[in-house]
């Protein structure tokens, strides 16, 4: 069944519900503001702190949305990009592009004017639609770009683009009912381009189908549970754990903002009852709670049942401390890529919050191997490469046969992770296979190392990477973030990093903050081109 299809029961069973709500806090004043009371006046360029939208009006507008594409020529087959920040607009947009036929192209927010020109031409996209945000990296492209821009935003329309409100204001909301299959295309997403340009990832309608059943299959939604959503909708991971709610027709949340106090008065305000947490996120949230800046007595969250963390590996620490502040509370954590539509191929599951350290077990519908450098399963706990297959699995690298071949083979997508079985049948994640250091012929995996690190009382978030060594070839380097108010020097770091085989210590300590990308992710080429350079001239001064 295709995704559209939720949408239109969701309509018929509740219509005059909430689907919606878009929280801004960085608006001072705190005002309920309807969808039909916004669109009649004029809003400060930040909106207003609150906005809602019902089943009936998200979709209304995704068929207002969806017939203004048809007159325009868009059909089957199409591309349609949304370079827009999270806002009540952006799902009632994505729907209404699937609704033609066409595929849904989002963009990610942080992407210069040459990655959006990159990813536009590369995914052939044949209309954008751009926020305020984005006018002046658009304006710079625009004559280069070869789509049709749409401005969707409150300011004054800019003259090379047309403009959302008053070309959807006039269109039928009446569904175009366009046929689609399980078998037609509905989305390309991108990669994390963090060794280059992104990849266009093809996905089919039965992808995302798939995504909202294992992640309801999961995590048991109901229609009375309330989703907060705060990571970017452009990535898989953040559309995908809404898609549980989606099914359901559950009201979700979108949060503009990740400041602990904004999250806790969201989900104290909003009677949320999950919510999707990146590892910073949480990280900022229990610093906050131990130094005393916020109290849990000031909020109302009994109702939150609960916390799942996805997107990058989760230190065993952080869990255990949440709990403590959270014991009633359940836990999960996720495992995925856009590749595999997101989120759930590997998942720890809410029941097995004692084996916390792993990623978990094969998902709903999805089978798992991990093999050796020859495509051999591996034996018992040896590590080796992380396989999945499922109907999750991409169609392909769009445009891109060399790079699909190096991935997919036989229905098996080769993550590049590296990862290890215990005896249990729980899979652990070890590394990216890249990220491996060799020294001195020893494989370090550096997940394992900032797990360790992680646990250190002073220690808010740490990287570890490797660094050319003339002898070694490669050594650690430990990347250490500090928690405000707490100080540390590198004897500390040395002196509880004992612990540790020798082989695995870090052989350099920086003291620095720690950069991730919207998803959480460690931004680790970013780390290695800031400190690779003077690491290769000590290398080569020792030799």
């Amino acid at each position: 069944m295709p995704i559209t299809e939720i949408l239109e029961q969701n309509c018929r069973k509740y219509g005059d519900e909430v689907a919606l709500v878009e929280i801004n806090p960085e608006v001072s004043e705190r005002r309920h503001v309807t969808w039909k009371e916004y669109e009649l006046i004029e809003p400060a360029p930040t909106g207003p702190y609150r906005r809602e939208i019902t089943w009936n009006v998200f979709n209304e507008k995704a068929n207002r949305l969806a017939n203004l594409l048809l007159s325009k020529g868009i059909k089957k087959g199409d591309k349609v990009g949304i370079l827009l920040m999270n806002c009540l607009e952006w799902l009632p947009i994505y729907f209404g592009i699937l609704k033609t036929g066409a595929l849904a192209v989002p963009l990610n927010f942080r992407y210069t004017s040459d990655e959006i020109e990159y990813c536009a031409n590369l995914a052939d996209i044949d209309v954008l639609f751009f926020g305020t945000a984005f006018i002046g990296r658009v304006e710079g492209i625009a004559e280069r770009l070869k789509c049709q821009l749409v401005y969707v935003g409150s300011e004054t329309c800019p003259s090379f683009a047309y403009d959302y409100a008053a070309l959807t204001a006039n269109c039928s909301s009446q569904s175009p009912n366009i046929p689609l299959t399980d078998d037609d295309y509905g989305a390309i997403y991108f990669s994390s381009g963090t060794t280059g340009f992104p990849k266009a990832i093809l996905h089919k309608h039965r992808s995302l189908m798939h995504a909202a059943t294992v992640e309801q299959k999961h995590h048991g939604q109901t229609h009375d549970d309330i989703f907060l959503c705060i990571p970017p909708l452009y990535h898989t991971g953040a559309k995908m754990h809404w898609f549980g709610s989606f099914l359901v027709g559950a009201k979700s949340v979108l949060l503009k903002g990740t400041k602990p106090e904004y999250i806790l008065r969201a989900l104290s305000d909003e009677r949320c009852t999950i919510v999707w947490l990146l590892v910073p996120w949480a990280q900022d949230i229990l610093n906050a709670l131990d130094s005393g800046k916020l109290s849990l007595a000031d909020y109302q969250l009994d109702q939150l049942r609960l916390m799942h963390i996805g997107a990058q590996p989760v230190p065993q620490s952080l869990v255990k401390h949440w709990l403590e502040y959270f014991p009633n509370q359940q836990y999960d954590t996720n495992y995925g890529l856009s590749e595999s539509i997101g989120p759930g191929c590997v998942h720890l599951g809410v029941e097995n919050v004692h084996k916390v350290g792993a990623i978990g077990v094969p998902g709903y519908g999805w089978e798992v191997k991990i093999v050796d450098e020859h495509d051999r399963p591996v034996q018992g706990t040896a590590v080796g490469e992380l396989c999945v297959k499922g109907p999750g699995v991409m169609e392909c690298y769009y445009k891109d046969p060399k790079a699909t071949a190096e991935v997919l083979k036989d229905g098996w997508l080769y993550t590049g992770d590296m990862a290890m079985r215990d005896e249990d049948g729980f899979i652990y994640l070890v590394d990216r296979k890249k990220d491996v250091i060799i020294s001195g012929g020893e494989n370090i995996y550096p997940v394992q190392i900032e797990d360790f690190l992680s646990a250190f009382a002073p220690v808010s978030d740490v990287a570890v990477i490797g660094l050319p060594d003339k002898r070694l070839g490669e050594i650690a380097a430990a990347i250490i973030q500090i928690k405000e108010g707490f100080t540390c020097t590198e004897e500390d770091v040395n002196t509880y990093c004992r612990q540790l085989p020798k082989y695995k210590r870090p052989r350099k300590i920086i003291f620095a903050d720690v950069p991730r990308n919207p998803t959480g992710k460690i931004e680790k080429p970013k780390l290695r081109r800031i400190y690779g350079g003077a690491a290769l001239v000590d290398a080569q001064n020792k030799a």
